[in-house]
């Protein structure tokens, strides 16, 4: 068994939110699919993208988490608060669910003017702390709360280092995909997530796959948000996930596998 050797491109700071609701059924969460030709394209995963390189501007508009706590949660040395403003803005720009608050402490609520601004973000004709500060608004960060981190294995041509966050639902919102990034979006518990998976309905990248196998033992959103509190006091580790071929034939291998290479660095 070989592994592959190529020269890795850098790995793309990003973040992703499970959003959570309980139900009947259990707990749910929305899955997004992503459009054909996007990086997992035609793929069901968890609303997120890429931390923008402006994210900075919108320090000042987080409450909820200091830029210190942030740091320390996240264990990185400076910026740790531009991953919960991107996790937020990525899922309002895709799923219009807005995780900020008003100068009453209260949820956004649904409006046309809301949705209307929400294009204009996506699209960049709006800066998303110029948003933020006309509608007094401000990032809730301590609605987030994180608990996996992944990175793309070396080989592949696009790779992102993601951080996972899990974030509940406010009840006086709805979740509206795009119709652009975004094709379609359901809320599913996470076992109705993994059978449309293996019966090929639904098409799910491994990261996502994993995250509902761990999510699935859970049997309401408080005992989801308290497993990741647990996960984060704990530390999160890196998963860097190695692909490796035999036989003319790839298969991906996770830390804890007998064939996961020793010495894997990630870059």
């Amino acid at each position: 068994m070989s592994r592959d050797a190529t020269q890795p491109v850098p790995a793309l700071p990003s973040a992703t939110i499970v959003m959570l609701r309980d139900s009947e059924r259990g707990p749910e969460i929305l899955m997004v699919k992503r459009r054909q030709g996007d990086a997992y394209g035609d793929s069901y995963t968890f609303p997120g993208g890429v931390v923008d390189a402006n994210e900075s501007d919108a320090r000042a508009l987080c409450e909820g988490r200091t830029a210190d706590e942030a740091d320390t949660i996240l264990s990185v040395t400076g910026g740790g608060l531009d991953y919960y403003s991107a996790a937020i803005r990525e899922l309002f720009e895709e799923t219009s669910i807005l995780l900020a608050r008003d100068p009453g402490g209260d949820w956004p609520k649904y409006s046309a003017e809301l949705q209307e601004l929400r294009t204009k973000v996506d699209k960049a004709d709006l800066a998303w702390s110029d948003f933020l500060h006309e509608q007094r608004l401000h990032i809730a960060c301590d609605a987030l709360h994180y608990f996996a981190y992944w990175e793309t294995p070396r080989p592949l041509p696009k790779r992102w280092s993601t951080r996972f966050f899990m974030a509940a639902m406010p009840s006086e919102q709805d979740a509206r995909h795009d119709g652009a990034e975004l094709t379609d979006s359901r809320w599913l518990t996470a076992t109705a997530a993994l059978h449309c998976g293996r019966d090929g309905s639904m098409k799910i990248p491994h990261p996502t796959l994993k995250t509902l196998q761990e999510l699935g033992e859970m049997n309401s959103v408080d005992t989801l948000i308290d497993w990741a509190r647990s996960e984060a006091r704990k530390g999160i580790t890196k998963v860097c996930p190695v692909i490796l071929t035999k036989d003319g034939k790839k298969r991906i291998v996770m830390p804890g596998d007998p064939d996961f290479p020793e010495q894997n660095e990630a870059g």
